[in-house]
């Protein structure tokens, strides 16, 4: 039996409940039983599915529980195992995928065209324009690429282009899969529009507005369900969204399956990046079995210099370069040598200044921004909650902060859960201040896509962390000009690659890590492989 610490008691008691009323016994029902265990414990970690023998197969099959062809609590495919509500989505997924995989477009004289919006500057491939030849011939097109590759910029002209070529109006959405993440692609294509080659008419056409996705899709909570799906589609013709590492297989599945017949689908990310919190690894899947329908942007045209050096060692797990890389404290990446409470309260004291200052929140709020620290765990050693602890204490110590209770001004807080009615959304940061148009009494700002700012009284907000310091998984979406990455000072399952490359990613000047070398040589050595098999699916040709 496998070390029974990494099981949960659902893990247990899920894998008790079968393997008893199975009609194995001895070895088998054992077997059976360690099966169930590591596919619970698997999915919870993100995995779809388990990879198994022949032999398991047949005891598997013979359990009663599982089958190859019918609706059983398991599925039984090739050499992996399913629960079977992971097995539909990943199934179900791959055959919509593959199905608007196939359908094509024919624009008139579309080369012509695409030269106006990508004129060429050299020999080189230049892989925005064929994004956006693909985009418009096709109903599917995946833009991948790494910060500063100019993915939403790709985009922005990819709108322009279909909007031009379109033989009526097209009806657009914007999405993201978190408030944050959505907010930065408003940001971006409200930023670059103005600069787009094509008449003002044109421009006025591509919309401002991103959401997230479960706004889109009309989450319904608590149930599992949205208002828009295959009997009630979205009704838009074309679907543009943005940071789609993040998003899981079960929530993808619900996406594709919403879409109205026609419709075109333009999935951006980064998939070097940490896969979804839940299970799947689906823009890695879709990028790898579909490469007729995938364009890496592969040219940085602001994220350059040792930035990009340390994160391009650690993509490709150069443990012992990326060390050397940290080593000069002159260069805009170095490793941490000082007391780390004193450092993140050195970078935070100027959004504190300006605060006592009376100055506006704009200018408060972009001052917070600019610096944020990134932990890998929420509790132990350099967690979230130990960082966020302790530089809370440092700053009542040096009467930065007044934290008599919870709630302060200057306090800055991420919302943790979805509030559809407030329109405040998971991994939504505000600053709670005084307001000087409420007498003075604490009100948490919150920064909104379209410049506007929101405010609410401390005790109506849904439930709400201190963020001096976030997890990594959190930051995704997020860009900061620095950044310090507190790595725990033990070697834990969490850290990996993906994790520090997505961390390093998010600064645009300054990346400090607080490591020894030990750790980054482990963080960097382990690379995250998700059980799967929508690759594999999407590889089939021959579908039913």
């Amino acid at each position: 039996m496998n070390d029974s610490s990494q099981f949960s008691q659902l893990d247990f008691g899920f894998a008790h409940f079968l393997s008893e009323r199975s009609p194995l016994s001895g070895p088998q029902k054992n077997r059976f039983e360690e099966l169930l265990l590591r596919l619970s414990a698997r999915q919870s970690s993100g995995h779809s599915c388990i990879g198994i023998t022949n032999e398991d197969r047949d005891l598997l099959l013979a359990s009663g529980f599982a089958s190859s062809n019918q609706v059983t609590p398991l599925v039984v495919e090739a050499d992996r195992l399913y629960l079977h509500r992971y097995w539909q989505y990943e199934q179900r997924l791959a055959k919509q995928i593959k199905a608007i995989s196939r359908q094509n477009f024919s624009v008139a004289d579309l080369d012509k065209t695409l030269t106006g919006y990508f004129p060429s500057s050299d020999d080189e491939i230049d892989w925005q324009k064929q994004a956006a030849k693909c985009a418009a011939s096709q109903a599917l097109t995946i833009i991948t690429g790494g910060p500063g590759t100019g993915k939403t910029t790709t985009v922005l002209k990819i709108l322009a282009l279909l909007l031009e070529t379109a033989e009526q109006p097209l009806h657009i959405a914007l999405a993201a899969p978190t408030g944050k993440a959505a907010m930065r692609l408003q940001e971006s294509i409200a930023g670059n529009k103005a600069d787009l080659p094509c008449p003002p008419e044109l421009k006025a056409q591509i919309p401002e507005k991103a959401g997230t996705l479960h706004r889109l899709l009309g989450a319904m909570p608590p149930s599992p369900y949205f208002k828009h799906h295959a009997e009630n589609p979205l009704p838009y013709d074309v679907l543009v969204v943005d940071e789609t590492s993040m998003v899981d297989l079960a929530l993808m599945s619900k996406l594709v399956d919403s879409l109205k017949p026609g419709s075109r689908l333009i999935l951006l990310g980064d998939k070097d990046q940490l896969a979804s919190v839940e299970s799947g690894s689906v823009l890695a899947d879709l990028s790898s079995g579909l490469p007729a329908q995938t364009i890496e942007l592969q040219k940085s045209h602001r994220f350059q210099g040792h930035i990009k050096a340390l994160a391009d060692t650690v993509n490709q797990q150069q443990a012992e370069l990326a060390w050397q890389l940290l080593q000069d404290h002159s260069q805009p990446t170095y490793l941490l040598k000082d007391d780390p409470i004193d450092f993140i309260v050195e970078n935070y004291l100027a959004y504190l200044q300006l605060m006592a200052d009376g100055a506006d929140f704009s200018s408060i709020f972009a001052a917070f921004n600019r610096f944020q620290v990134l932990c890998a765990n929420q509790r132990g050693h350099h967690s979230v909650g130990d960082i966020n602890h302790r530089v809370e204490q440092e700053l009542v110590k040096r009467n930065k902060i007044k934290s008599s209770n919870q709630w302060y001004a200057g306090r800055p807080i991420m919302i943790a859960a979805n509030h559809a009615g407030m329109q405040l959304y998971n991994g939504d940061i505000g600053l709670c201040l005084s307001d000087v148009e409420n007498e003075g009494q604490l009100r948490v700002f919150f920064p909104r896509g379209d410049g506007s700012i929101k405010k609410l009284r401390p005790g109506r907000l849904p439930a709400c962390e201190t963020v001096f310091a976030m997890t990594i998984h959190k930051s995704q979406g997020s860009e900061f000009e620095s950044v310090l990455i507190m790595l725990p000072d033990k070697i834990n399952p969490v850290l990996s690659k993906e994790l520090l490359y997505t961390a390093i990613t998010r600064a645009r000047k300054t990346v400090a890590i607080a490591t020894h070398q030990a750790i980054l040589t482990a963080t960097i050595g382990h690379k995250v492989l998700r059980d799967s098999g929508l690759a594999a699916k999407l590889a089939t040709a021959n579908m039913e």
